[in-house]
Order: structure tokens, then sequence, then C-alpha cells
């Protein structure tokens, strides 16, 4: 391996360890700001790999990134979803009879 390739897997990997340790400290109630941050950063990283699709630096740079516009966007879209359902989960709680109106009184 070259230098460089080694210091590449260390930073990769460095990334990796600080990552789980910074997701592994953050409490339950914070998951959701945090869930929208890293869709941002899935988006960053759906542009670059936009960018890399169409650099037209050979064939395997387009299909390469082809596989990762597919993954980022896979990334993206199920964040959204996911943070669509927990923040369903703090929104007001539907009731069982729509036709009846809380606190009305039954004659």
């Amino acid at each position: 391996m070259t230098s460089t390739a080694v210091i590449q897997l260390f930073v990769f990997m460095l990334a990796g360890f600080v990552g789980f340790q910074t997701i592994s400290r953050i409490p339950p109630l914070l998951h959701t700001p945090l869930m929208a941050a890293t869709n941002a950063i899935s988006g960053i990283s759906l542009v670059a790999s936009l960018v890399l699709a169409g650099s037209d630096q050979g064939p395997i740079s387009t299909v390469l990134g082809a596989v990762a516009v597919a993954c980022a966007m896979a990334n993206v879209v199920g964040g959204f979803l996911i943070t669509d359902r927990m923040l369903a989960m703090f929104g007001p709680a539907k009731t069982a009879n729509k036709g009846e109106r809380k606190g009305a009184d039954h004659q």
C-alpha cells in the first residue's frame, strides 16, 4: 500500500470511530434534529455524485457515479420519510370518531 492509501484508510477508520462515538451519545430527544442534519449532508453527497457521474472521466467513473447517485438518492428519500414519520409522532393525537368533538356533551 502506498502512503496515501494508508492515510486515507486511517482517516476513514477515524471518521467511523468518531461518528459511532458521537451517535451513541446522542439522547433520544435529539434524534429527529440529528436526522434532519444527516439528510442535509446526504443531499451534499448527492450533488457530489451527480458531478462524478457527469464528469466524463471514463466508463468506470460514469457507472460508479450512477451507482452513487442511486445510493445517495435512496438515502435522502429514506431519511426524509423516516424524519416525517418521527415528526408525526409528536403531532396532535388523532381521534377514533371523526364526527365527534372532544369534550362535546352527549345527550
